[in-house]
């Protein structure tokens, strides 16, 4: 009989063979339930269940539903299989818990190459509402601005127009993805861009005729110092957390001329690569990101309220 720790790494092998991007490293969340199960034909697989609260307030609950359930699974060498017999165990143990409520999901992040689960996680009602996507270190040498547009790093003095940006893509980001509009978003944005401005964690802004028309919060992350970052192989990455170009300037190239700005910068300081994440349902990131040059590393699947997961 298999046991969990050889699921583990037959799964992470899968993996390797996969996506070579992936990391390599066995991640297993604390505090979480066990749920197991068979498939049709006898094999035993098995997950892991954290449950999170994003209580009103929490500038997590701008892009998370107030009570997440995520479902790790470790299904080994049985993607499709495995997976609909372990969401069909997930199916039956929210069963047993008090009923989250309307602003409650269930989630799964997996490997976005790996399209045998992904037909399992359709038919038990999950829809792919982002993608953690990355790019290799790879300098632009398209960097010319046009005569009326520059980019510069933002300051303090700043606040206002990168929260009113920010605001913009998050109001857009709310129509199409896992964001949601609360009324505390100003203030939570404010809140988390002061400190970002006074923080090494570089912000670009791109002004057009000396008006700012779009905003690029960014950021370091070294996966061996943060917790937040197993899904990434080891090494400093440049982490873009929000763009945003205002709707009268889009389409014009001012987003790309930002970006590329941003590219060089990460490659000048020796980023292994950068990520970000975007909703695949946005008509607009979903074509603007991987023109940038990236691609989907991690798919997170969602059913929202929880207790619709088939």
């Amino acid at each position: 009989m298999a046991t969990a720790q050889d699921l583990m790494q037959a799964q992470f092998a899968r993996f390797a063979a996969l996506d070579p991007q992936l990391p390599q490293d066995q991640f297993v969340p604390t505090d979480a339930e066990p749920v197991a199960a068979r498939t049709s034909d006898g094999h035993a697989v098995a997950g892991l269940i954290t449950h999170t609260s994003n209580p009103e307030g929490s500038a997590r609950g701008l892009w998370q539903a107030g009570e997440a359930f995520e479902l790790f699974p470790i299904i080994g060498e049985h993607p499709r299989a495995g997976m609909d017999s372990l969401l069909g165990a997930c199916r039956e143990w929210l069963g047993e818990q008090d009923d989250p409520g309307p602003n409650s999901s269930a989630m799964v992040v997996w490997p976005s190459r790996d399209v045998q689960a992904t037909r399992a996680l359709l038919d038990h009602g999950f829809l792919p509402l982002s993608v953690l996507a990355i790019r290799s270190p790879t300098p632009v040498t398209d960097t010319e601005l046009s005569g009326t547009v520059k980019v510069r790093r933002a300051g303090p003095a700043d606040l206002d127009a990168v929260v009113e940006l920010t605001l913009t893509e998050l109001e857009y980001a709310a129509l199409v993805g896992t964001a949601t509009y609360r009324p505390d978003a100003a203030q939570l944005k404010r809140t988390a861009a002061r400190v970002r401005l006074h923080s090494d964690d570089p912000v670009w802004l791109a002004e057009q005729d000396g008006t700012p028309v779009a905003v690029a919060e960014c950021g370091w992350i070294d996966t061996g110092k943060s917790p937040r970052a197993y899904r990434l192989r080891p090494g400093s990455w440049g982490y873009i957390n929000c763009v945003s170009v205002h709707e009268k300037a889009r389409g014009t190239g001012i987003g790309r001329q930002l970006m590329s700005v941003v590219h060089n910068e990460f490659v000048r300081r020796g980023a292994i690569g950068s990520f970000l994440y975007y909703n695949p349902p946005n008509p607009l990131s979903s074509v603007f990101w991987p023109r940038q040059g990236y691609r989907p590393l991690w798919t997170m699947w969602e059913v929202r309220p929880a207790t619709a997961l088939r």
